[in-house]
């Protein structure tokens, strides 16, 4: 079910769509919803009902302990890969992901050897 400001409820179909046309006609709050002739349609993405078990799940102690302790590290991976590479470098997209797995590589090598890796006996070992 999805509710518009309006409080009008409306089912949603096996395709993930809700509409809720003639019942925007005349609606108080239709400036701010809508600029659809035909009223206000949603598609829903492919995970919302995952999205919205996780949102369910978010105030609870164990899920902030885990999100806080992974959290970081993506964020700052993800701050790492685009410092300094908002656009990509090349023309053309192979050339545009070689060089993106290099550069994911190479921070993962770098992120690896703070983390202590070393070559002990032939073999690659985390200290």
């Amino acid at each position: 079910m999805a509710t518009c400001p309006n409080n009008i409820t409306r089912t949603i179909t096996a395709k993930q769509r809700v509409t809720f046309g003639a019942a925007c006609t005349d609606c108080p709050f239709r400036a701010r919803c809508t600029t659809s002739p035909g009223g206000r349609k949603l598609v829903l993405h492919e995970h919302d009902a995952l999205q919205r078990e996780h949102r369910h799940r978010a105030p609870y102690p164990a899920f902030q302990h885990e999100y806080r302790t992974h959290r970081l590290m993506v964020e700052r991976s993800i701050a790492w890969l685009t410092r300094g590479n908002r656009r990509v470098p090349h023309r053309g997209i192979k050339r545009n992901n070689a060089w993106l797995q290099l550069r994911i590589a190479g921070l993962n090598l770098r992120r690896l050897l703070a983390l202590g890796l070393t070559m002990d006996q032939g073999t690659w070992a985390l200290g």
